[in-house]
């Protein structure tokens, strides 16, 4: 358990970090990371780092963040950002995905489709309004229905 006053001093410091979208284990997110180039101290340059989330750390100082990605000849690469780096410049959401477990190291072990995650919003049929239409609602025990037809028999090849 923590200590009181550093929880507070770690409140106060990190209240005024810049703050990253929302993002849980599963989503697909794309990093920009500060790379410093040669010995220049004042030179950085953005790195892209796209991959899904397989554990997140939630905290302050010490929250992170693992991403992996499929990189060059089929090779998992996996890094871990810390939350409030300096060099973490921005964090966007590219996908959600639907997954029931808090760390996904089992995807190390799986190859090609299935590795993949579902979305969260693969499926999700839009309510769509027809303008000029009636919306109002409809009192169901109001309605007549047409009577069956009759069931005609099959024809057979004479």
């Amino acid at each position: 358990m923590k200590n009181k006053l550093i929880s507070q001093f770690e409140q106060r410091v990190f209240s005024e970090r810049k703050k990253h979208p929302t993002f849980r284990t599963g989503d697909t997110v794309r990093i920009a990371y500060k790379i410093q180039e040669g010995a220049d101290k004042t030179k950085f340059r953005l790195q892209q780092f796209e991959g899904i989330v397989i554990r997140l750390r939630k905290g302050t100082a010490d929250g992170s963040f693992t991403v992996r990605k499929i990189g060059a000849n089929g090779v998992g690469v996996e890094r871990c950002f810390p939350l409030y780096s300096p060099y973490v410049d921005t964090v966007e959401v590219v996908a959600s995905g639907v997954v029931r477990r808090a760390r996904l190291y089992y995807l190390r072990d799986l190859a090609g489709k299935a590795a993949r995650i579902r979305s969260r919003f693969h499926g999700r049929k839009e309510l769509v309004s027809v303008p000029g239409a009636d919306q109002s609602q409809v009192d169901l025990t109001q309605v007549e229905l047409a009577p069956a037809p009759e069931a005609v028999a099959p024809k057979t090849g004479e």
